[in-house]
């Protein structure tokens, strides 16, 4: 069943992990250095700037996608 408007893909899921998190571990990692660093719990690895480089990081576990 697809619905409109009420946030769902085509495909009927909710965005990126089907709407769940991966929870509170984890390690955040820089797509353009490597650069990994643990991730802090509440806060979203894409509001991290990379200490290195300074470009956002992002969830290990979509860079591996």
């Amino acid at each position: 069943m697809m619905v409109q408007g009420r946030g769902y893909s085509q495909e009927g899921g909710r965005g990126r992990n089907k709407g769940g998190s991966y929870g509170p571990g984890g390690v955040c990692v820089c797509a353009k250095c490597g650069r990994k660093i643990p991730h802090p719990k509440g806060v979203k690895c894409t509001t991290i700037k990379c200490p290195d480089c300074g470009r956002p990081m992002i969830r290990e576990e979509l860079l591996n996608k």
